[in-house]
């Protein structure tokens, strides 16, 4: 490669998903994904169930491996066979829909431990970013509870908070509200809000549509592994461009029309 065509690596997408296909035995899930995702940029993914939208997920934090396509972190081809999978999972932020804290840790102890055990942080400096950090989300009184103390919204706020402690240049998220009880999504939804304008890149499934279209830079409509339709919330909720969007939405908005 010419000096001429070598990018600034700040210049680059965070993340770029190239002809991904996935499948499981004989089902494909994933059928030729193509997504860019730059710095700062908040991408939310919507679908029916089984649309491929966690598979997804799960392919851009190596929990799954690609049949076909890759998928670059920066400038990193994450799904070249030799790439360290430990490695790049330290660059990557994930919260799934059930919080899976470590029960026979305490909240401070879960939100520090890969800042302690993976990036080799002394304990009192990691300590010092996990207090701030739930200070910041209005948990610093519960640092010494264990999780089985805390309420699901509770718990959810922390799982975010052991993401976000070491600085991942990508946050995953993944229908992270649907184990909640309805009162507790609100405050969950906050804090990713607040993500979002404190300059988050993230990447989210989510069957919250009214807080897609408020934190969105990007909807992406997935049905059957394939991008039916992708574009700004305004585009995808109010004017989409496909009917097989229309037909979801309406369904959303009526889950008993034909």
């Amino acid at each position: 490669m010419s000096e001429a065509t070598v990018r600034d690596p700040a210049s680059l997408p965070v993340l770029d998903v190239q002809g991904v296909h996935k499948r499981f035995g004989e089902h494909p899930v994933l059928r030729g994904i193509d997504l860019t995702v730059d710095r700062h940029e908040v991408v939310v993914l919507i679908g029916a169930s089984g649309s491929g939208k966690s598979t997804l997920l799960k392919t851009i934090n190596l929990l799954e491996q690609v049949d076909d396509g890759r998928i670059l972190l920066g400038d990193q081809d994450i799904t070249d066979p030799r790439a360290d999978a430990d490695r790049v999972r330290a660059r990557i932020g994930v919260v799934f829909q059930h919080y899976n804290l470590f029960p026979h840790m305490n909240v401070l102890d879960n939100v520090t431990l890969a800042s302690r055990k993976v990036f080799r942080a002394p304990r009192a400096e990691a300590e010092r970013t996990g207090l701030a950090l739930l200070s910041r989300i209005g948990l610093g009184d519960k640092a010494g509870e264990y999780p089985d103390r805390l309420s699901g919204g509770q718990q959810q706020r922390v799982a975010i908070a052991r993401a976000i402690a070491t600085d991942p240049e990508l946050l995953l998220l993944d229908e992270i509200t649907s184990a909640l009880d309805p009162q507790l999504v609100g405050e969950v939804l906050d804090l990713v809000r607040e993500l979002k304008t404190s300059g988050s890149t993230i990447v989210m499934a989510t069957h919250e549509m009214s807080f897609a279209r408020r934190v969105a830079d990007r909807v992406v409509y997935l049905k059957d592994g394939v991008i039916v339709e992708s574009g700004p919330p305004a585009q995808i909720f109010e004017r989409p461009e496909r009917e097989e969007t229309r037909e979801f939405l309406r369904r959303l908005r009526d889950p008993f029309s034909a």
